[in-house]
């Protein structure tokens, strides 16, 4: 059991510098430099700091084109502390699982955690927009590099997820959606508004699984050419 088992429950309802005081003072016989974080001293020559982005001024062609990042914007905020409160939960209930050796207790509280998660999840999703739900799909991808279908599936079986990923269509919601902002380019304004978002401190941060780098997203999505080699 680990934490795809407990994405997929998710899924299921849903188809229903660190900050520090930081100071420097030189020393006479010392090369190094004393860095003083929160109120520890130690000798070392620099201290490492998370990767930080400069963010360039948002453009858009049209005022419509406006009005879509900022509905997808205002969609993604909402939706992302659903994925990241998850991805926590399941860390920590994984955890406990590994210490539970016989298959018979993994199963029952396998069962137990499907029912808290779903229970805890399960208001809160069903007020989701179809174009809301679409988007938490695309972030439980980009936290867990796996299709909601392919949770759903290993979760219970495959003809069950089939008729979850049915009944998603039925809202055209696809529980099968990949999240791709180096091909798809309103995934790549999904990441964009979350890194703005990490930057500026609305959202906290939790880093995804997948490979890319959004530097190289941003220089290769500012190129018109091959932005619409990508469409």
């Amino acid at each position: 059991m680990n934490y795809r088992h407990i994405l997929g429950g998710i899924m299921m309802v849903l188809c229903m510098g660190i900050r520090a005081q930081v100071a420097e003072q030189t020393l006479d016989s010392v090369a190094e430099k004393l860095i003083i974080v929160e109120g520890d001293s130690v000798f070392q020559s620099s201290i490492a700091l998370q990767e930080a982005y400069v963010f360039g001024k948002l453009k858009f062609d049209s005022y419509d084109e406006k009005l879509r990042y900022y509905i997808l914007r205002r969609k993604t905020h909402k939706v992302y502390p659903y994925a990241k409160l998850a991805a926590e939960r399941l860390v920590e209930l994984n955890d406990s699982l590994e210490k539970i050796k016989k298959p018979r207790k993994r199963r029952k509280y396998t069962r137990t955690v499907q029912k808290y998660i779903e229970g805890e999840f399960s208001d809160e999703l069903k007020k989701l927009t179809r174009t809301e739900g679409q988007i938490l799909v695309k972030l439980i991808y980009r936290q867990t590099g796996e299709t909601a279908f392919d949770l759903v599936k290993e979760l219970r079986n495959g003809w069950r997820a089939f008729w979850y990923n049915t009944t998603a269509k039925l809202f055209k919601i696809s529980i099968k959606e990949e999240f791709h902002p180096d091909m798809v380019q309103e995934d790549y304004l999904i990441e964009d508004i979350l890194q703005r978002a990490f930057s500026a401190g609305q959202l906290e941060r939790q880093e995804t699984v997948l490979d890319y780098n959004y530097s190289e997203l941003y220089d290769k999505w500012k190129n018109p050419t091959l932005r619409q080699k990508s469409n």
